[in-house]
């Protein structure tokens, strides 16, 4: 893999012989291959989702909840074919979908594996939003649903608290290839089979970012040809010591002015109970299923 361009970072490294930004070297890495309920509804229903974590990642997010994966290195290293069966062996436990979660920096390989495992239920890639609209559009016609991050529109923030300052510029292009891709919903009953749910996490100490992302995508997007996922589950990791303006959950008003917002743009999707601010959500990186 020589001279990596995958993700906005373009670092260039031979991955054949070394590791990128991103922490990986040539071979997938993933930390966890099993259902997972906590998704939204539209997408555990009930039955789960069939979510592959990913190592690595091309973010520094201070507050990230997988860190042991995202930089870490937790993981197992895969052959195209040992992904291809872990993709078949979820299948086959009856989940309504493929959930890849980080999948970009594996790009080339993950293709095969799903060529390979022709999965006949959605795929659904799962992302933090900073990617490359170039790397996209090879998913064109394998990815279902899109389930981005849009993160942040200051660059002071992004690159404080993600080590990227131009995350927004990256992600809001890519967040604009997934929608040409996914223009519509499409839906099975209570399930959706086809399309873009973007999710925004709620900062603490950043509102106003908050309600600018809601005003891009107001101006952007048709309302009735996505969904926005609004979360209040920010939980502060031990690495936010040293940034104690975020070193606190969001407050119930903080939220609210949030959500009001989206009620009044009239976006169509869901919004978090902050109950869910908790870090037993997190999924453990145990290696389950691979």
């Amino acid at each position: 893999m020589e001279g990596c361009t995958l993700c906005p970072r373009m670092c260039g490294v031979d991955r054949s012989t070394g590791t990128g930004y991103c922490g990986s070297g040539a071979l997938v890495k993933a930390a966890r291959a099993a259902k997972h309920m906590w998704e939204e509804p539209c997408i555990s229903g009930t039955k789960g989702s069939g979510t592959v974590f990913f190592s690595g990642c091309t973010l520094g997010c201070v507050f990230c909840q997988n860190r042991e994966i995202s930089r870490g290195g937790v993981g197992r290293e895969l052959t195209v074919t040992e992904l291809a069966d872990t993709f078949k062996r979820l299948e086959n436990q009856g989940v309504h979908n493929l959930n890849l979660v980080t999948p970009m920096h594996f790009t080339p390989q993950i293709l095969q594996a799903l060529e390979l495992a022709k999965p006949s239920v959605p795929v659904v890639m799962n992302t933090g939003g900073y990617e490359r609209v170039e790397t996209l559009q090879k998913w064109e016609g394998t990815v279902d649903i899109y389930l981005p991050d849009l993160k942040y529109v200051s660059p002071e923030l992004s690159g404080k608290y993600s080590a990227a300052p131009d995350y927004f510029e990256k992600a809001s292009a890519a967040v604009l290839e997934m929608h040409r891709q996914q223009p519509e919903l499409v839906w099975d009953g209570d399930l959706l089979k086809k399309g873009l749910i973007i999710r925004h996490l709620v900062l603490p100490g950043c509102v106003q970012d908050s309600l600018a992302v809601l005003d891009f995508l107001d101006r952007h997007l048709p309302k009735d040809s996505f969904l926005l996922s609004l979360m209040s589950q920010y939980t502060p990791t031990s690495a936010c010591a040293s940034h104690k303006e975020i070193n606190r959950r969001v407050t119930t008003y903080e939220y609210r002015k949030v959500a009001d917002r989206a009620a009044e743009l009239g976006f169509s999707g869901f919004a978090q109970d902050r109950r869910s601010a908790k870090e037993e959500y997190t999924p453990p990186s145990n290696l389950e299923g691979l």
